[in-house]
């Protein structure tokens, strides 16, 4: 069975070995024990509530219960930007006019932002390669959503994502280097890794305050802003298919999109319903799996059924039981996991 779980410091390897596979772009989850155990303490803290607005965060793992093998890790930061700032790009437009001259020109610009400072957001999303399968992805992303309708009091009114942005397997970005170093002159790689650690004072010292031209780009920097490294692809879909929305911001370094939402506006918070938990040896098959959340904040379990909830209840095998943390009468939180299903 597989089971979304909050990490803990038994985790620490599993989640650098998952930071190794990532690569180039996966600023979040750094190849860095130091910054790793760091995070861990964070989200610790976090939990146990001791943790000030700014450092909160949380970070949850995929585990394959038969092998007891963490396979995937995906966090929420409560609120960004607020110790240090948080850059993105705004996509914009600038127009240049004189009649005299009969001259109307429509110029779209790139202006650094704070925008999102403040904002909850979905992060730290990544899957071992051999678990891409039997709808893992879906339960991997979506879980956070279930934990968010469950806690909706941490979080703030507006959440985002940001995507991976295009890079090719060198780690180059054609964003990156035909804007980000000519103010940098560094390797995309390292400024990666740079604010993966921490490091993001020298945006604010080298990156221009003014506009940037668009057109001023190459043709490969120009096609690349706003679209997705081919492994984010299906995070891209999913986040879209929940209420997400791409609204003209971008990653400063590979102009990756930022997809957000407001939190009331996300499928699975506004369709997710309770049902109480009846023990079946053999329940019902459903044609359309399920998100299963218990709503214990301290031991949050999500996991996929196959098994149809009726109006009142839903229908688990003790083995679910046993590995969402529930008992026959506990309520649970019930979503369909595809928005183009009948709902609970």
């Amino acid at each position: 069975m597989m089971i979304i779980r909050p990490v803990n410091w038994d985790d620490k390897d599993a989640l650098l070995d998952l930071a190794s596979k990532a690569g180039v772009g996966f600023t979040s989850l750094p190849v860095d024990e130091a910054r790793l155990l760091s995070r861990l303490e964070r989200t610790l803290n976090t939990w146990d509530k001791k943790a000030p607005l700014p450092e909160q965060g949380y970070l949850f793992v995929l585990e394959d219960t038969t092998t007891q093998k963490v396979v995937g890790v995906s966090g929420i930061e409560v609120a960004v930007g607020l110790n240090e700032p948080w850059y993105s790009f705004r996509l914009g437009t600038l127009v240049h006019a004189s009649k005299e001259l009969n001259v109307y020109t429509q110029m779209p610009t790139l202006f650094l932002s704070n925008d999102h400072t403040g904002h909850s957001e979905l992060c730290t999303l990544f899957l071992d390669a051999d678990y891409r399968h039997s709808k893992n992805g879906q339960l991997l992303s979506k879980s956070r959503m279930m934990f968010i309708a469950n806690f909706r009091e941490e979080f703030r009114d507006k959440v985002f994502a940001e995507m991976r942005g295009v890079c090719d397997e060198n780690g180059e970005s054609p964003f990156w280097e035909s804007l980000g170093r000519h103010f940098f002159s560094i390797d995309f790689s390292e400024a990666d890794y740079l604010t993966g650690i921490g490091q993001k004072a020298f945006i604010a010292e080298l990156m221009p305050k003014h506009p940037l031209y668009v057109d001023f780009l190459t043709e490969e920097a120009k096609a690349v802003i706003g679209q997705v490294h081919p492994c984010t692809a299906p995070a891209r879909k999913i986040l879209e298919s929940e209420g997400f929305r791409y609204t003209n911001y971008v990653d400063i370094f590979d102009a990756g999109p930022t997809l957000e939402a407001y939190v009331e506006d996300l499928r699975i918070v506004k369709q997710s319903q309770m049902r109480k938990v009846v023990i079946a040896e053999h329940p019902i098959v459903s044609e359309q799996p399920y998100l299963v959340s218990n709503t214990d904040y301290q031991q949050f379990r999500t996991t996929l059924i196959a098994s149809q909830p009726d109006d009142e209840c839903i229908y688990l095998t003790q083995e679910q039981c046993d590995a969402l943390k529930v008992k026959p009468g506990n309520e649970v939180r019930v979503a369909s996991l595809f928005a183009k299903q009948p709902e609970v």
